[in-house]
């Protein structure tokens, strides 16, 4: 997988299989299958793909100077620079961002005519602080249109780089445990202020993590968000619902023990995964994606009613996901009934990138929905 940041380097290399198709099932995704190969490859954005790619150039270099270390990197700049929406702003001023970059008029993220839901009275939410969690493969790098969106409203966004993923830089091949890996999340919310909370928004396999820390701090989670995501009933895993996958084992143990992470087929990333999206986002993707911890994908989950269920939840369907089709989120929404479902029209498995104002307008109205 193209990979722009440091890992440990594994004493036996990794014997790789691919695993193809083995069954079919209501409950199972031909995610890898479901190709569309009519689509253009739209290269129109040749400049901004190479800023991506120097981007994540910077962040290896960045690394390799720290002696392959990866040093704490606070994704957003709300955490560090608290954003006072009362007293001191104008009326009728759009908020600013806590970011200390310039923002350019030019930017097509974030023109001020764009943005969305710029009356939201913050002060009336039970909670302003959306915490972001990644898909296996990912890391934090893919929500940065979101937090943009989010910290410009007066939000707090903060997305975390789970174990092995984005630039922390442990090897994704020694994750034993679903615990192991969503550590940097239960770090997080461990050290909540008291009587703080937070609304967890979960895509893909994020999901099921989000499902596990909703079992372990349910007073801490006031909503919970499943975007393209892996909402399990108790006893599932995320392999249970995903069964059907042809991705690239890794076998960093030997050929004889059992799988320790998942690779990507760079050439499937644009079809399955970015068919709605920017071209410079793939670009992005490709550089930054790892493998896939193969132990957390294998473990049932234990939910019960009265933590996991006692915290509100709510899924965003993606109707052009190649990767989780429709029929497999409608059968997820239906073994578990979330409080409410939004349909995200136009959007591919990646909201974030090919959808993203319209995500964040959802996010913000699913804040806003009063306790019953």
């Amino acid at each position: 997988m193209g990979n722009c940041f440091a890992r440990k380097t594994v004493k036996k290399r990794p014997v790789t299989k691919r695993l193809q198709n083995q069954q079919n099932g209501p409950n199972s995704s031909n995610r890898w299958a479901r190709v569309r190969s009519s689509r253009k490859d739209k290269l129109d954005d040749a400049l901004l793909q190479e800023q991506a790619l120097a981007a994540a150039i910077l962040f290896r270099q960045h690394q390799q100077q720290n002696g392959g270390v990866s040093l704490p990197f606070d994704r957003s700049t709300s955490l560090r620079y608290p954003n006072s929406c009362s007293g001191s702003k104008k009326a009728g001023q759009l908020p600013r961002s806590s970011s200390s970059r310039a923002r350019s008029l030019t930017d097509p993220l974030l023109q001020p005519h764009q943005l969305v839901n710029q009356d939201v009275k913050l002060n009336n939410l039970e909670t302003n602080h959306f915490v972001l969690v990644h898909w296996g493969g990912f890391g934090a790098w893919c929500w940065y249109k979101t937090i943009a969106l989010l910290e410009e409203g007066g939000f707090k966004a903060t997305a975390v780089d789970l174990t092995g993923s984005g630039i922390h830089s442990f090897d994704t091949n020694g994750i034993t445990s679903l615990s192991q890996y969503v550590k940097p999340l239960t770090d997080f919310l461990e050290k909540l202020p008291e009587g703080e909370k937070v609304i967890l928004v979960g895509h893909d396999f994020g999901g099921a993590c989000v499902s596990y820390v909703m079992e372990l701090f349910p007073l801490k989670v006031t909503k919970a968000v499943f975007v393209a995501a892996a909402m399990l009933t108790n006893g599932q895993s995320t392999l249970d619902i995903f069964a059907q996958q042809a991705q690239i084992f890794l076998y960093a143990n030997g050929n004889d023990q059992p799988p320790t992470a998942i690779d990507l087929d760079k050439s499937l990333l644009r079809d399955l995964l970015f068919n709605q999206s920017p071209s410079k986002d793939v670009a992005l993707a490709s550089v930054s994606m790892r493998p896939i911890p193969f132990a957390p994908v294998l473990e049932k989950l234990s939910l019960s009613d009265m933590k996991y269920r006692s915290v509100r939840r709510f899924y965003i369907e993606t109707p052009e996901d190649n990767a989780i089709p429709m029929v497999l989120q409608e059968s997820m929404i239906n073994s578990s009934p979330p409080e409410k479902v939004f349909h995200l029209k136009g959007a591919d498995h990646s909201p974030f990138f090919s959808k993203p104002q319209a995500l964040h307008k959802i996010l913000v109205e699913i804040s806003e929905i009063p306790s019953p």
